[in-house]
């Protein structure tokens, strides 16, 4: 089986801040999250939505001068709600990485979401697609194969409340979820990036959490605080001896090959072709 590529930039910390409040946007790059989410949707009251559109837009700049290699997303309201409109108008300009989209349910809705920024002259922006509901997972597929997305979040809190269920401290109702986003995110040759965790002083299990992502194929996780990055960074990099062990698959799988042999033993080990690409994998994991 041929390697599944991937599209897009790695982002191992996603880090969330009120687009009303100038002076939290400010201090994102303090935090050296690998992107920051300038939100409009759900910490902005709607009596605010306007004053953050103003903030978003003048940011903007700001930002992109001060983090040169942070990555800039705004997350607008969700399509079909009235707010929609009037973020692409006033609120994105150059210099973001993409535009983060909430609850995206189909492949159409994707096309819809292109559509508008095609015509507001953004047709070329990426696209961070939510899988938030029962429908957008049961669509995965097809939305993580628009050319335009390039990343897709899972939404646990929405998706749970949605789906009718409740929410478990053991994750047991989200995994199957998250285990179809990361499998529709490969197929797609996206990225995944996974669920927030709403307790910000809970470290011990915002690591277990970003570990067992890392584990079912995610890339990053979405920050509510700035003490999550490091946290989520420390995750999602491989180990020294992850990156040691990979190096010697990659090493000595290829001499093998080159003499004919398409298995061989290294230690106690059996090393074949998925144990190859899953040791390519760490180490291009490890560069970014």
């Amino acid at each position: 089986m041929a390697n599944l590529s991937v599209s897009g930039q790695v982002f191992k910390s996603l880090l969330f801040a009120p687009g009303n409040k100038r002076s939290i946007l400010s201090k994102l790059p303090r935090s050296s999250p690998d992107a920051a989410i300038i939100d409009l949707e759900d910490s902005v009251p709607i009596d605010e939505k306007e004053n953050a559109r103003e903030i978003a837009k003048s940011i903007i700049p700001e930002l992109n001068k001060e983090a040169k290699k942070m990555g800039l997303f705004i997350r607008v309201n969700a399509l079909g709600t009235s707010h929609f409109t009037e973020d692409l108008s006033n609120a994105i300009s150059d210099g973001l990485t993409g535009l983060v989209v909430p609850k995206i349910s189909s492949g159409e809705e994707v096309e819809q979401v292109s559509k508008s920024l095609s015509d507001f002259g953004f047709e070329n922006l990426p696209i961070m697609a939510g899988l938030e509901s029962v429908s957008g997972l049961v669509n995965a597929l097809e939305i993580t194969k628009h050319p335009q997305v390039k990343w897709c979040y899972f939404g646990a809190e929405d998706y749970v409340s949605d789906l009718g269920g409740f929410r478990r401290d053991d994750n047991r109702e989200v995994l199957l979820a998250r285990s179809q986003v990361s499998q529709a995110t490969r197929l797609g040759g996206v990225h995944a990036i996974d669920m927030v965790v709403s307790d910000f002083k809970d470290d011990k299990r915002f690591a277990e959490e970003a570990t067992e992502a890392r584990s079912l194929g995610f890339t990053g996780k979405l920050c509510i605080h700035p003490d999550q990055v490091s946290l989520a960074n420390k995750a999602f990099k491989p180990t020294q001896e992850e990156i040691d062990w990979a190096i010697e698959v990659v090493a000595e799988y290829e001499k093998a090959i080159g003499r004919g042999e398409a298995s061989i033993a290294i230690g106690s080990e059996m090393v074949d072709e998925p144990i190859y690409r899953r040791a390519q994998t760490t180490i291009i994991m490890s560069q970014q």
